[in-house]
């Protein structure tokens, strides 16, 4: 088994094993080889294993029902599939369904005590640990910028991640002069050997400066505090070449399938 076959492996057995603690008012539900999490803006579905075990029609009735259960509640759906599940006919029979492919991910492993170290930035940048709602309203408004779409939704769901357990997530900012320029957040899972980074998005103008690389490096020094070896990140094709050159490893795709909320009845 090769170094990238037992990362795999491992984040298998660990990362689509063992589910985070959820907000208040979210909650984990189990139907077969699927776990449905039920009660944020968009309902999810994940797999447990990289095979549901389910094959034709059996696994054509999986998907159904999982896409009829959040149209009822009137809600999007999100299934999120890697590029190693099986079977080979999953994908087709979710766009089949309805679902619609997003863009896809590299899902990059690293050493956390590699990644660490001092973050360096230009002058006048100052990264920090942000925990305040009007901080993490900031962080929102930054993303809708950059994204040029309505992210205001993002402030809440780190709120209720920091409320739910303050432990597992932490939020770092880069500004300067007052504004925030570049954010990313730690998320923990207690039990296993990973630590998840998401974020990291940088506003136009302050790209290749470093200030990416410099809140991958604060976070890895909170993960290598925590005693966790592993970072892990969904990488965007803008990210992967910087964390690949950091030294992490793919090992695998991710790619989102959504359905998208039912129209409203008139």
């Amino acid at each position: 088994m090769t170094d990238t076959d037992h990362l795999r492996a491992l984040y298998d057995a660990q990362m689509r094993g063992t589910l985070r603690t959820l907000p208040a008012g979210v909650v984990h539900e189990q139907d077969g080889p699927v776990v449905r999490i039920v009660g944020e803006a968009r309902g999810h579905v994940v797999t447990v294993l990289p095979d549901t075990g389910l094959r034709g029609v059996e696994l054509d009735r999986l998907i159904a029902a999982q896409r009829d259960y959040f149209a009822a509640r009137g809600e999007a759906v999100e299934w999120r599939t890697h590029g190693h599940d099986g079977p080979a006919d999953l994908r087709p029979r979710l766009r089949a369904a309805g679902f619609a492919p997003q863009r896809r991910k590299s899902v990059l492993i690293g050493s956390a005590p590699e990644s660490a170290g001092a973050p360096l930035v230009p002058e006048g940048v100052v990264v920090r640990r942000v925990r305040s709602r009007e901080d993490l309203r900031r962080i929102a408004a930054m993303e809708s910028t950059v994204w040029g779409r309505n992210e205001s939704w993002l402030g809440d769901a780190l709120t209720a991640r920091l409320e739910a357990a303050p432990g597992e997530t932490a939020v770092l900012v880069a500004e300067a002069q007052g504004e925030v320029i570049c954010a990313g957040w730690i998320l923990f899972r207690p039990g296993t050997d990973f630590a998840t980074l998401s974020g990291g998005s940088t506003l136009r103008g302050w790209r290749g400066q470093g200030i990416y690389r410099a809140l991958v490096a604060r976070r890895a020094a909170l993960a290598v505090e925590q005693g966790v070896p592993h970072l892990h990140v969904d990488a965007t094709d803008e990210s992967a070449p910087i964390l690949r050159r950091l030294g992490f490893r793919e090992v695998t795709t991710t790619t989102s399938y959504v359905r998208a909320a039912p129209a409203p009845a008139r």
